[in-house]
């Protein structure tokens, strides 16, 4: 499956503006930006998919354009997909992109080889 060529770009251009430390890996029909080696956010087909974690994911889905990731049939606990909709300003990339790096950056490091 493609993915929106112009979303990655965008997300690209919020993920340098933050933090030169990322990664990209083609993952679930589309790609994957990793930080810090843990997966935060990726682009598949016209959505954004993000990394939020369980209580900051349940909490996105009460807003508009915000649905649970599920491109296996069962949702994955704590990943949501935003909409092109949603991602209308850079603004919106912006901030969705904020509350994925959020949570990485709680994560415990990876270590070296993974």
């Amino acid at each position: 499956m493609a993915y929106d060529e112009d979303l990655a770009a965008r997300v690209r251009d919020v993920l340098a503006e933050v933090d030169g430390s990322t990664d990209e890996r083609e993952m679930f029909g589309g790609i994957a930006f990793m930080v810090g080696g843990h997966m935060c956010c990726g682009v598949t087909a016209e959505d954004l998919m993000l990394r939020l974690g369980p209580d900051r994911a349940e909490e996105a889905l009460d807003e508009p354009h915000v649905r649970p990731m599920d491109f296996t049939g069962r949702p994955m606990k704590g990943y949501v997909y935003v909409s092109a909709k949603g991602l209308e300003t850079e603004e919106d990339l912006a901030r969705w992109i904020g509350l994925a790096r959020a949570f990485v950056a709680e994560l415990p490091p990876k270590g070296k080889g993974r």
